[in-house]
């Protein structure tokens, strides 16, 4: 696969990137907002960064900092939801989409690892 944009886990999570970026664009706790939109293109910045290293190692260590990103993200949509910040039915649609492509990355981690 020549390009990181067809990975699959790559569309998905920028997609829910730009979707919690839209869902917190008038929130003004900056706190909050700066904190969980990192996180969120943490996610598909670090599948990209992985996906254009030389060796399977750097592969690999950049896909377990995504992986690593959508447990973030995951922590901080809990802790939206709690709060009030993110009402139900988003936040468990957000959660369902983030654990997907936790799998999604791991099974991506361990087809690279040599």
């Amino acid at each position: 696969m020549a390009r990181f944009e067809d990975l699959e886990v790559w569309r998905r999570a920028a997609r829910l990137s730009a979707d919690i970026y839209k869902g917190f664009a008038d929130l003004c706790d900056f706190g909050f907002r700066d904190q969980i939109t990192r996180s969120g293109l943490s996610v598909p910045s670090n599948i990209a960064e992985g996906h254009e290293r030389e060796s399977s190692k750097e592969a690999a260590q950049f896909f377990s900092y995504a992986k690593g990103s959508a447990g973030e993200l995951r922590t901080q949509i809990y802790i939206g939801m709690d709060i009030g910040y993110i009402d139900r039915e988003t936040g468990k649609a957000w959660l369902k989409e983030a654990e997907e492509i936790s799998r999604m990355l791991h099974a991506l981690i361990r087809s690279t690892k040599p």
